[in-house]
């Protein structure tokens, strides 16, 4: 069985570009991001790496971490990240595990078991090995997307779905299509209309099923 929504996320001991980790115990009581990348030296993989540096401060505001991942080693990844930072213009701070023996991908269910990596292989033989975690503070996954080598990540779309998450974690709220920061969000049909009032005010019902709320604090 593969990886879902709010199952705990495997923990694991990796070496990783700064030093070796212990993955629950980097996350600590902090939101988390994986991104994962099938090969370093890259040209997809790279300018998307330099969108997450270049993104530190907005990582930093909502109290989350990133951390990489790509199937190369910790020294090439030391050196592709000057790549990575002469092309974006930023540091690149965050860490980069090296799974070059496929152990983390496959926990993650990225790569079947029995997957390996043949002497001059490509970024084409671990190609699903491109997807997004994003992580609560509980260890528990949230959020999983899975892109092709051919279409880079899109991370105004990250930072919005890790807002929603962190708008709807633990409450009985979700937020609608298009959402962002400051907008009304939706209540769960786990409370009744009385109930929702009581918690959230007034509510703007469009439907039976489909009753907003400003947003609340």
């Amino acid at each position: 069985m593969g990886l879902r929504i709010n199952d705990t996320v495997p923990d694991f001991t990796a070496m990783t570009d700064q030093g070796a980790i212990s993955f629950h115990d980097w996350i600590g009581d902090s939101w988390a991001i994986l991104f994962s990348h099938p090969k370093d030296f890259t040209p997809v993989c790279t300018t998307e790496f330099g969108a997450v540096s270049q993104l530190a401060d907005e990582w930093a505001k909502r109290g989350t971490k990133v951390i990489g991942l790509s199937v190369d080693g910790a020294e090439e990844h030391k050196k592709w990240k000057t790549d990575i930072e002469g092309f974006s213009g930023a540091k690149a701070s965050f860490p980069i595990i090296a799974d070059s023996d496929l152990k983390v991908a496959k926990l993650f269910d990225m790569l079947p078991a029995d997957a390996y990596l043949p002497d001059g292989r490509t970024a084409a033989d671990s190609a699903s090995v491109r997807a997004v975690f994003i992580i609560s503070p509980d260890k528990k996954v949230q959020l999983i997307m899975i892109y092709p080598m051919s279409v880079g990540r899109n991370f105004a779309e990250v930072l919005r779905a890790l807002d929603g998450l962190q708008r709807t974690y633990k409450q009985p709220l979700a937020v609608p299509a298009n959402w962002t920061v400051g907008q009304d969000v939706i209540v769960a049909l786990s409370l009744d209309d009385a109930a929702a009032e009581a918690k959230y005010g007034a509510l703007d019902k469009k439907l039976p099923y489909l009753r907003f709320a400003k947003n609340p604090d």
